[in-house]
């Protein structure tokens, strides 16, 4: 009975209840590298407090990719960050800060898909991904 009563408080004291959402997100967008986030994104196991839905890079005509870059996994990311962080709890997270670091996270991603391209394509990525990124804080709200 000892035993059996040791087992019991042993697997109560280790379970641990998950973190909560937003410290979840802001890990997934701030500390996470873009390859490991769209594994998780793209998992059944991934956190189902959260909110994945995405529509890529909503941008008329020029969308998610073009002949020199493909920006559609960092858009994911971009949405996940703006569609969890701008309302969870309230949307106490969502300051200008936040989506300053936000959208300078999009942009890292999306130098990161530049960065492995030809020299020429990666000089007309650079350009597309300083346009998506302006057009983010012009834009995307407050």
């Amino acid at each position: 009975m000892a035993v059996l009563a040791s087992i019991l408080v042993a697997a109560c004291m280790s379970a641990t209840p998950p973190p909560a959402p937003d410290v979840v997100a802001r890990k997934l967008v701030f500390n996470t590298s873009l390859p490991t986030f769209i594994t998780i994104a793209d998992s059944n196991s991934r956190d189902s407090r959260l909110t994945w839905t995405t529509d890529g890079c909503s941008v008329p005509v020029v969308g998610s990719t073009g002949r020199t870059f493909d920006f559609f996994n960092a858009c994911r990311r971009h949405d996940f960050a703006y569609r969890n962080l701008g309302k969870l709890d309230g949307g106490k997270w969502w300051t200008p800060q936040m989506r300053a670091r936000v959208d300078a996270v999009f942009k890292k991603d999306m130098l990161t898909d530049c960065a492995k391209r030809t020299k020429t394509a990666r000089t007309s990525c650079t350009a597309w991904a300083e346009t998506f990124y302006r057009a983010v804080r012009t834009y995307a709200g407050p």
